[in-house]
């Protein structure tokens, strides 16, 4: 079996190494990984740094502009062999480690689409040493599921959780367009209105700030809510 590992990235010089070595360093007994790297169109070094590692095997795609996050992905989809796949940021907030423990139910065929949950182990804290990042973008999260739960009736507690895994015959059926980060919901919306049920895992993850690299904005947020509208009435 192999699990395809699709790796949208956008100027994170700092990251996509260690990121790469830490995907490739997984171990998921009986499962292959082909690792797939979207560069949308990187303005860093970004581009160089994976030009220049020859000890790791992955695919590596380049965007002829900075099309968003939904085209990387779509893009990668598109040469994705695997049985199963997933999606994985390149900026080190969700852990590569938690692979085996996603794809576990879909082994055991409880489900075919498994999410990372964040935000069942996630206080807000406007203040302290553990203050909550961005605890704006958390109530924002917070928001836009239930708003996708209230609209769709499911019971998620994470919809925007960049660690989404698949089956790729739901991946296949899915049509996806979304070119930026409205991707999360058109990718949950379509999922549930064929029918599949969605499998939570709780997962941890380390947010960044702005200061960063952090890039989905409040002008996102706004999209995503219209994107949750617009399958709804359309």
């Amino acid at each position: 079996m192999i699990l395809s590992v699709i790796i949208p990235v956008f100027n994170e010089e700092g990251t996509i190494e260690p990121l790469l070595r830490k995907v490739n360093k997984v171990k998921i007994s009986g499962v292959r990984k082909q690792l797939i790297v979207v560069d949308d169109c990187s303005t860093d070094n970004t581009s160089q740094i994976l030009s220049s590692l020859k000890d790791i095997k992955f695919l590596y795609l380049r965007q002829k502009s900075n099309m968003g996050k939904g085209a990387a992905v779509r893009m990668g989809l598109k040469e994705a062999k695997g049985d199963f796949v997933i999606i994985q940021d390149a900026d080190m907030e969700y852990n590569p480690e938690d692979y085996a423990k996603l794809l576990q139910p879909i082994l055991e065929r409880k489900t075919k689409v498994v999410y990372g949950t964040r935000l069942t182990n996630y206080p807000l804290k406007f203040w302290g040493p553990d203050k909550t990042v961005l605890p704006v973008h958390l109530l924002a999260n917070y928001f836009l599921t239930f708003l996708v739960n209230i609209l769709y009736g499911s019971h998620l507690t994470d919809m925007e959780t960049g660690y989404k895994m698949f089956s790729k015959e739901v991946l296949k059926k899915l049509n996806l367009v979304s070119n930026e980060f409205e991707i999360e919901p058109e990718i949950t919306i379509k999922t549930i209105k064929l029918g599949y049920t969605i499998f939570e895992i709780p997962i941890t993850t380390k947010p960044r700030s702005y200061e960063q690299g952090k890039k989905i904005s409040f002008i996102d947020g706004i999209i995503a809510v219209f994107t949750i509208l617009k399958y709804k009435l359309f």
